[in-house]
């Protein structure tokens, strides 16, 4: 399935292009919303679950389709034909159109002329505690929904036009609707809490788009300076992370990046990273994507499995990949981070380090251990078949470059006796991680309760090449050559192809993930495998370029699998791209 859309030309911006707001794309895999909002438009509904038609969808205590959109003539339904761009969306059939566009995060203007529009409450079923109520508000004449699921309220003001409601104060099940139509008529659909002034239009329908449109414009500029020609999926990328955003609101308190607007609509505690990296372009946007989970950091110092509007979720963790992360931010930022700023990350970061040195290394063992699949966030990898508390090459390699990061901060904001002594415990965790888990053929992963051994070749075992800068060489040189085998016409499986275990859509089992990719990118490349890293990041992005910006893709096939608007392969596809011109603009060779 490809993100541009089914029935226009590839709206993929050319060299030059200064109106990326213009770009199409596919409202059956990417979502329509806006900066900051916590709603967005779409068929996606639920989890896997595709409804025929559009709806209003919010992100607010959980995914909850509340309205479906529906265009009518005299009525009835028509199939229109569906236009999607970052600033507006549009119905259309030969006689009539609807669009759609966001005048601020909570409001939404809709105008159509030809067709009439049914906005349907999607649960006919109101109980006491579930289910959508529809009112006539006799302050101003709207009409007004409202969701047990989301807490809030949803008012339909007519700007221009006629409408009618069914189902007005109705208990039980019943169709809740306002229909509109008229020769040319306009309406503002707004989401608020209990109460709020009567609307008032500010700004033409006109106005909105083109402000949008140019607010988009920017954002991509930020983003992707360096786009041309060459990087066809440039704006859409950027518009997956734009439109995935979403501002303070619950548990969530920075300006935050969803992981997609469909059911993925959290921060887990290590995607975010790879979002970070990509918004190097708007340093606040990046630090707050870096430094959301620290805000929900325990006592023990161990960051949650994931954030989102009304959920902090602790019974798993992800990786300690944060040092690689802030490593890689500093290098792609505009300007140097100060004191003050590092002075905090500098702690958490610590905090976090010291939960993995003291409460994951278990009696009389060295190497801290996942207790799960999901800690690694290689969910289901077959290193976790035999056992799922294991010590693996992967937790001590990027816990060992995090602490090298320490060290280094440390140094840097005056504290040598700290520099000193995670120097020290750097070199004393790299060397237990050689010498238990490295066979002379490649890493495995122990039990440390039964001190079994897993004989996965999932691509996992590979990851510690992103600290090759402490392996030696004829490591690194075998690290790679695996990586090599791993490689398919469109990246690297997480599983070898022809492994009994290989399973096309088997998640961590096989198919193709953007943050592995990055990482073995990158470490590769600082390892001195540029001829490698070079092929890797253009097979990646040509599968973009294809397949969209899917969770994970088929590694034979390149079919985009999962969740179709998935945030970090947005960003891997531009951190990839950006790489790619920079080594360009500064002449290097490829390989480089």
């Amino acid at each position: 399935m490809t993100l541009l859309p089914k029935t226009t030309e590839p709206a993929a911006e050319t060299a030059g292009d200064r109106h990326p707001a213009a770009t199409g794309f596919d409202l059956d895999c990417i979502p329509f919303s806006y900066r900051g909002s916590w709603l967005n438009l779409s068929p996606i509904v639920g989890l896997h679950r595709r409804s025929p038609d559009v709806h209003l969808v919010s992100h607010r205590t959980n995914l909850t389709a509340v309205l479906a959109l529906v265009p009518v003539r005299d009525g009835t339904p028509v199939a229109a034909e569906r236009r999607p761009t970052p600033a507006s969306l549009a119905w259309q059939d030969t006689e009539g159109r609807i669009e759609v566009t966001f005048a601020d995060r909570h409001t939404l203007r809709l105008r159509g002329v030809g067709l009439g529009l049914v906005l349907r409450a999607a649960d006919p079923t109101l109980t006491p505690f579930t289910g959508t109520y529809l009112f006539a508000d006799p302050v101003d004449g709207s009409w007004t929904f409202t969701s047990y699921e989301t807490g809030r309220r949803y008012r339909v003001t007519v700007l221009a036009g006629r409408a009618t409601a069914e189902g007005v104060e109705a208990l039980g099940t019943a169709a809740r609707q306002v229909a509109i139509d008229g020769d040319a008529w306009e309406i503002a659909l707004e989401e608020f809490e209990t109460a709020q002034a009567p609307f008032t239009a500010t700004e033409s329908f006109s106005e909105v788009v083109s402000r949008v449109g140019a607010e988009f414009a920017d954002y991509v500029d930020a983003l992707a300076p360096w786009r041309t020609a060459e990087t066809p999926a440039a704006a859409i990328a950027a518009y997956v992370l734009w439109s995935a955003t979403v501002e303070p609101a619950g548990f969530v308190g920075r300006e935050a990046v969803l992981m997609s607007k469909h059911w993925m609509d959290s921060v887990w505690s290590w995607d975010h990273c790879f979002n970070a990296l990509a918004l190097g372009g708007l340093p606040d946007l990046a630090l707050d994507q870096f430094l959301l989970p620290f805000d929900h950091q325990d006592a023990t110092g161990a960051l949650p499995d994931s954030v989102t509007h009304s959920r902090v979720l602790h019974n798993y963790v992800k990786p300690p990949i944060h040092g690689w992360a802030l490593a890689r931010l500093r290098e792609r930022l505009p300007a140097p981070l100060t004191a003050d700023q590092l002075e905090p990350i500098y702690e958490r970061l610590a905090r976090w380090s010291t939960f993995w040195l003291e409460r994951r290394v278990g009696r009389g063992r060295r190497l801290p251990a996942y207790h799960h699949g999901n800690d690694s966030a290689w969910d289901n990898s077959t290193v976790f078949d035999a056992d799922r508390v294991v010590e693996t090459a992967d937790l001590a390699a990027f816990l060992a470059l995090q602490l090298d990061v320490l060290a280094g901060l440390a140094a840097e904001l005056g504290r040598p006796d700290d520099a000193d002594r995670w120097r020290a415990r750097a070199d004393g965790l790299f060397a237990d991680l050689m010498e238990q888990l490295w066979d002379g053929t490649g890493f495995v992963a122990a039990a440390p309760l039964s001190g079994r051994r897993s004989p996965s070749r999932s691509l996992l075992t590979t990851l510690p090449i992103v600290a090759a800068h402490r392996l030696p060489a004829d490591v690194v040189d075998q690290l790679a050559a695996r990586i090599g085998e791993l490689l398919t016409e469109h990246g690297p499986a997480t599983e070898p192809v022809d492994s009994p275990h290989y399973e096309a859509d088997g998640y961590w089992r096989g198919p193709i993930w953007a943050p592995s990719t990055v990482l073995v990118e990158d470490g590769l490349r600082r390892a001195g495998f540029g001829e490698l890293a070079d092929e890797i990041s253009a097979r990646f992005r040509r599968l973009c370029e294809r397949s969209g910006f899917a969770e994970n893709f088929d590694a034979l096939t390149g079919e985009g699998l999962r969740d179709r608007a998935y945030t970090w392969t947005a960003a891997a596809y531009l951190l990839l791209c950006a790489d790619e011109a920079a080594r360009r603009s500064r002449g290097l060779e490829p390989g480089r």
